[in-house]
């Protein structure tokens, strides 16, 4: 018997029962009132409509069960001859299931508008989550720099910008510090431009190796990066003894000069050009290379006809973000600048409240402000050199436009491997001699190796551990707790359009943007008051240093996290919203599986940029609240270069392990996550 015919003799069975009542013979039907399917699409919303409309079961089975109903003879000999008057259409007001709004006032309409467009503007989004990413920008973002714009002003108000900006020791640190920053953008546009034309264009092998050992040196401490060249090119540096190609005793340091600064903040800087120029190079289309040859262009017209202004909006931009950058470095003008009496603009901030006095904080204001107004300035030149560019790629955008070399791909595959020999390999096999000598300037052999500095920083140095453990928990504790803020956000962002949710991601953007040493004046200028209601100042404590961490490296954490709620199908969450999940449950159970893998690249990138910040925490940090940054400065600034080498030969190794785990996390992570990867 077949499924049919058993629901049909079931049907034929219920009849009886299930026929209305009729009372006295008048034939008129008496309807069951529907209260399960109605009730039951109440529950769900938008399926209310569904039944409503007659779709679903429910609907099919009222179809089946309804018979016409016979009027009795008596009404049929009234009605005959009566006209009906026309059916009025039937409107939102004059409907019986309608029911009217209650009377309320002008500004009671307005909020309840405003609400019901707070409460879902982008269907499931909770009511508190706008409120609660729009407080964290604010408080850690505008609020600070708010202060800092209010200090300057003030001191332009007052007529003592123009004083402090005219005295000798400032206008000096203005000079040295454009000077320094342009030589480093020079040096980054070389280094850069060859390693990003080379990977992205080119034929050559190893071009991951190249790519993650090229990004190293952004990825270590600009002091470390300064104190390893020092020990490599000094006259007392042990790898050059133990070589016997150290210059004579008493011969000057070349390092502790203008040049030596910006040839030391251009490699630092160098992989962020790389950076700019490799992602416009790599979306290069092949189709024009290709014209070019066949039309009987050589490689050097192909080269600079077509490859370079392709790659001009990266260089320029990459150059932008290099001088910025050198702006605002204080690690290496600090270790090559300050045994030269050579002053920075971020030094001298340094010195400023080193010194402190009554009128310290109106100082380091001005000075943070016209290092942010030269920053600016900096930026807005990129933009204006990019004005009126407008190059439209036609073609297989992403196929990579490449060289063959032939018989040049050795040549230039040894000339990158000697660069990066001389400018990663070379230093840290320097630092890690200058960590195995007993003392400063004695060669490296078997009779003078030893391991005593270790021992010393790991075991009997209480401020090397005590600075370990500040490290440790601060990069931990940023790097975890920024995910409470970015995951959020990374969802808000990607559920809104429109002029709010650009506002709330430049806002995030411009600390990053801003350099290290501006943000902290920032948070002094915060933070040094009391806290108002309960008391208590955060200047002098660890937890400033974690909020200025918290508000640096905001956008670092976001992006991973961001890159993969883009990349996610939104059916999968409508699914689940739909199915009556509400959102945490929806976050818990459909999104947070998903963006697990960005988000653990996500910690990773924060811890390795937070542990071995210097910037921020230099203005910061007072007894007890050393970072591992703080602690190799003052080493190196109290004679004790071993020391001061052997903690930054742990820290690279730190530095490494880090970059090696994520590259073995690169198959789960979104595309653009890792910087290194092509």
């Amino acid at each position: 018997m077949t499924g049919a015919d058993e629901i049909a003799r079931s049907r034929r069975r219920r009849a009886p029962a299930e026929a209305p009542d009729v009372e006295s013979g008048s034939g008129v039907k008496r309807l069951e009132p529907r209260v399960r399917p109605l009730s039951t699409a109440r529950r769900f919303g938008r399926l209310r409509f569904f039944f409503l409309l007659g779709g679903g079961e429910a609907a099919e089975s009222r179809s089946v069960q309804t018979t016409a109903a016979r009027l009795p003879d008596e009404l049929t000999r009234t009605l005959s001859g009566v006209e009906l008057p026309a059916v009025p259409h039937a409107t939102e007001e004059a409907s019986p299931k309608a029911k009217p709004a209650p009377r309320c006032s002008r500004a009671g309409r307005w909020f309840a508008f405003r609400s019901r467009e707070w409460r879902a503007p982008s269907g499931g989004e909770p009511a508190w989550l706008l409120p609660f990413v729009v407080g964290a920008v604010l408080l850690l973002s505008v609020l600070p720099l708010a202060q800092l714009a209010g200090a300057g002003l003030s001191g332009l108000v007052d007529g003592q910008a123009a004083q402090l900006i005219f005295e000798p020791a400032t206008f000096s640190a203005i000079r040295n510090t454009l000077v320094t920053a342009t030589g480093g953008m020079v040096v980054s546009l070389a280094l850069g431009s060859l390693f990003a034309f080379a990977v992205a264009l080119t034929d050559i092998r190893g071009k991951l190796a190249l790519s993650f050992a090229f990004m190293l040196p952004m990825m270590i401490p600009p002091q470390v990066t300064a104190l390893a060249w020092v020990e490599m090119s000094g006259p007392a540096s042990p790898l050059l003894k133990t070589l016997g190609l150290a210059p004579p005793l008493g011969s000057p340091q070349p390092l502790y000069s203008l040049s030596g600064i910006a040839l030391l903040l251009g490699v630092q800087h160098a992989p962020l050009v790389f950076l700019a120029l490799k992602a416009g190079l790599a979306a290069s289309p092949r189709d024009g290379i290709e014209a070019a040859r066949l039309a009987g262009a050589g490689p050097f017209r192909v080269f600079r006809d077509i490859v370079l202004p392709l790659g001009a909006p990266g260089l320029i931009a990459g150059g932008a973000i290099a001088f910025v950058s050198g702006i605002g470095n204080f690690g290496i003008p600090a270790i090559l600048g300050i045994p030269a009496g050579i002053e920075t603009l971020p030094t001298l901030i340094f010195s400023r409240l080193a010194s402190f006095g009554a009128a310290t904080f109106g100082e380091i204001a001005l000075i943070s402000t016209l290092i942010a107004a030269i920053s600016a300035a900096g930026l807005i030149v990129q933009q204006r050199a990019l004005a009126g560019r407008d190059y439209r790629l036609i073609g297989h955008s992403g196929a990579r436009a490449a060289f063959a070399l032939g018989r040049f791909r050795v040549a230039l595959e040894a000339l990158l491997w000697a660069v990066l020999g001389l400018v990663l390999v070379a230093p840290l096999l320097a630092l890690v001699a200058s960590s195995l000598v007993p003392a400063y300037g004695v060669p490296l052999n078997f009779k003078t190796v030893s391991l005593s500095a270790y021992a010393e920083i790991l075991f009997r140095q209480s401020i090397t551990m005590t600075a370990l453990k500040n490290s440790l928990f601060l990069a931990s504790a940023a790097a975890l707790g920024l995910l409470t803020v970015t995951v959020p956000a990374a969802y808000l962002l990607t559920r809104r359009k429109g002029a709010l949710a650009n506002l709330i991601a430049i806002l995030i953007e411009i600390p990053y943007a801003l350099p290290g040493i501006v943000l902290a004046v920032a948070f002094i200028l915060t933070f040094a008051a009391p806290l108002p209601g309960v008391g208590v100042s955060l200047y002098g404590t660890i937890w400033i240093i974690l909020a200025a961490y918290f508000s640096s490296f905001l956008a670092v954490s976001l992006k991973p996290v961001l890159s993969a709620f883009l990349q996610m199908d939104p059916a999968l969450e409508e699914a689940a919203r739909l199915a009556g999940a509400g959102f945490f449950r929806r976050m818990r159970d459909v999104l947070l599986p998903l963006v697990a893998p960005a988000a653990g690249a996500s910690v990773i990138l924060v811890f390795l940029i937070a542990a071995n910040e210097l910037t921020v925490s230099a203005l910061l940090w007072s007894a007890g609240t050393q970072t591992l940054g703080v602690a190799i400065f003052n080493l190196d600034d109290s004679g004790s270069s071993d020391l001061a080498s052997a903690l930054s030969a742990l820290v690279v190794l730190l530095v490494i392990a880090l970059m090696t785990a994520l590259e073995f996390l690169a198959k789960h992570l979104p595309e653009g996550v890792l910087p290194w990867r092509n």
